[in-house]
């Protein structure tokens, strides 16, 4: 009895330390299987964007179709590289490093030498005469100048002497860059500006029989036998007077001298003049009378006698200083 006691004891102990340890390796082991499920998720993520962004070898349905992606911008690109004119770029810059290095040298002339130069150019400019086109002959000047300078350099260069020249060797050299490829620069460094000859040149391209805007005469047009001259003032003894006497146009007017000159009454004479005032503002006239728009003259005169023609004179408006330049009057001489 005591032996089968002892033995179910044992059991039990062994029971109890089998489940102590055991307890232990199941969270051991939990552990591991967690981190190595944690690693084998890491690595199928970075294998799928890998293969996604770096490697699309297959589209949804198996196709190449991302590949030829990749492949025309990889053609698209080393084309575009290769289309770059490289040597030509090199050469553009290399250029333009050049220039800027030749104006630099250019512009660097002594202080004296800038100002004999600009005593030359305006001693030049006060020999010459005047001229209409001061600007023109200005330049010309200057550029004649320019022509006999660029020939005195060459010489000094040549002979590598100023013994009949008023610049030195040095200065020679300088100028010659300077004259050649700096020129504008040069007249800007020491002050001389010649503005661009602006010419203006006025077309006529109006139609022959069109009229000025300010030569249409409102109205009905005139007829032939009216013989009609814009600003023009005949004279001859009133057979109508104006200031009494209006029509709504020239031809209104040289109507009425017709009309009159047909049928006129006793003891009247026969209108041959017609003087009418077309300007909205009235028409001058030396008298004391202010005459008015439509005003229309019947006038006779056996030898019609012109008083005023296309301009009042100066010595006119000396006189008479409220005369206007231009006559406001039209007339016209009928009849035989």
């Amino acid at each position: 009895m005591r032996a089968v006691k002892a033995k179910v004891e044992g059991w039990r102990g062994w029971g109890r330390g089998r489940g102590k340890s055991g307890c232990c390796s199941f969270k051991r082991i939990t552990v591991m299987v967690c981190c190595v499920n944690l690693v084998a998720a890491l690595l199928v993520l970075r294998s799928f964007d890998t293969s996604f962004f770096l490697f699309p070898s297959y589209g949804f349905n198996g196709n190449s179709f991302f590949v030829d992606q990749v492949e025309r911008i990889e053609e698209s690109i080393r084309v575009r590289r290769e289309a770059e004119s490289v040597e030509l770029v090199r050469a553009v810059r290399k250029l333009s490093k050049e220039l800027s290095r030749e104006q630099k040298r250019g512009l660097k002339l002594p202080q004296n030498v800038k100002q004999k130069l600009a005593n030359e150019i305006l001693q030049r400019l006060q020999g010459d005469n005047v001229d209409t086109n001061v600007t023109k002959q200005r330049a010309e000047t200057v550029d004649l100048w320019r022509i006999e300078k660029r020939e005195e350099v060459r010489r000094v260069i040549t002979s590598k002497s100023n013994t009949d020249s008023s610049i030195s060797y040095q200065e020679a050299k300088m100028l010659k860059r300077v004259l050649e490829s700096n020129w504008l620069m040069l007249l800007e460094g020491i002050g001389l500006w010649i503005p661009a000859d602006v010419i203006h040149t006025e077309h006529n391209d109006k139609p022959k029989d069109e009229q000025d805007l300010e030569e249409i005469i409102p109205g009905r047009p005139l007829p032939p036998e009216c013989h009609a001259e814009l600003h023009t003032d005949y004279g001859g003894a009133a057979v109508r007077w104006g200031l009494t006497h209006h029509k709504d146009s020239a031809a209104d007017c040289c109507q009425a001298c017709l009309d009159q000159a047909k049928h006129p009454k006793p003891g009247e004479k026969k209108c041959n003049i017609w003087v009418y005032c077309p300007s909205e503002f009235g028409c001058y006239s030396p008298d004391i009378y202010e005459h008015k728009h439509q005003e229309c003259w019947l006038k006779q005169a056996e030898k019609p006698r012109l008083n005023f023609k296309d301009k009042y004179s100066k010595s006119y408006r000396k006189k008479h200083p409220s005369a206007p330049i231009i006559v406001p009057w039209m007339s016209g001489v009928v009849g035989a």
